[in-house]
């Protein structure tokens, strides 16, 4: 019987130790990584409508953009079914009361303090009702009216009743806009920068170059341009700095931009 101990010792120490081994080699599976989401960056232009220079150049670009069309001008639908066509997206270009400037510049239908609620709900289903393809809003000028709660609260809930986002083009750093979208469930974002306030090729250049570094260190950059008297020179210069811009960010709408956000 003495003679079987060792054999039997020995079944037990390899039964045993292999069980440890095969236990132990068992890799830890990581995580693959998820896939970086692309940069974003959202052109928006501004003053459709009125037939402004750029207009074609603008409406013809090869990325998809976001086109604001005022309402109530001789080119209000033109610019918008042509922007469609093209595969833009469209929004009602807003007029609303700013702090300073000629009233003249804020075109028919605009959105003043004074007005009564009524009349500030029936304006605005007007100008959505005008422009063809409206999926959003933003604002024309309106530091004044962005910063009015009472305006405000109307227009989203306009927006809220048309199933449209808001675009706040912030002329005005105390705007409500946002604050009041989202209490009352609008999609809403807002400007980050103007690409041609001043109308001179430096100052766009230096824009877009602004734009550029934007998207090294952040995620997204939403840029608003203009039709009109720079239009064909900020058309022309946006052009040149699409394949820059192409290796950096995918180019997005608003409305993309917004609705994958939110999902």
């Amino acid at each position: 019987m003495k003679r079987f101990l060792p054999h039997v010792l020995a079944w037990v120490f390899i039964t045993c130790t292999s069980g440890i081994h095969a236990t132990a080699a068992i890799p830890e599976v990581s995580p693959a990584p998820l896939p970086a989401k692309p940069k974003q960056v959202a052109f928006v232009i501004d003053d459709f409508g009125n037939n402004m220079k750029g207009t074609e150049e603008m409406l013809s670009m090869p990325v998809p953009m976001t086109i604001a069309v005022m309402p109530f001008l001789p080119s209000t639908k033109k610019d918008a079914e042509l922007a469609y066509k093209n595969g833009h997206d469209v929004i009602v270009h807003m007029p609303m009361e700013p702090l300073k400037g000629r009233a003249s510049w804020l075109g028919p239908g605009a959105i003043t303090t004074d007005l009564s609620d009524e009349e500030i709900r029936d304006r605005l289903h007007k100008a959505i009702d005008e422009v063809p393809h409206a999926i959003g809003m933003n604002n024309h000028m309106g530091s004044k009216a962005t910063a009015d709660e009472r305006v405000m609260r109307i227009v989203m809930g306009v927006l809220k009743e048309r199933g449209l986002y808001f675009l706040d083009s912030k002329t005005n750093y105390r705007s409500v806009a946002g604050k009041i979208a989202k209490e009352i469930g609008v999609p809403y974002t807002e400007n980050q920068m103007f690409l041609d306030d001043s109308h001179t090729t430096e100052h766009i250049t230096k824009q877009l170059e602004i734009a550029c570094h934007r998207l090294d260190k952040e995620q997204r950059c939403v840029v608003i341009g203009h039709v009109g008297p720079a239009g064909k020179k900020t058309a022309s210069l946006l052009r040149q700095y699409i394949p820059r811009i192409q290796k950096e960010a995918e180019f997005f709408t608003i409305s993309k931009m917004i609705f994958q956000a939110v999902n």
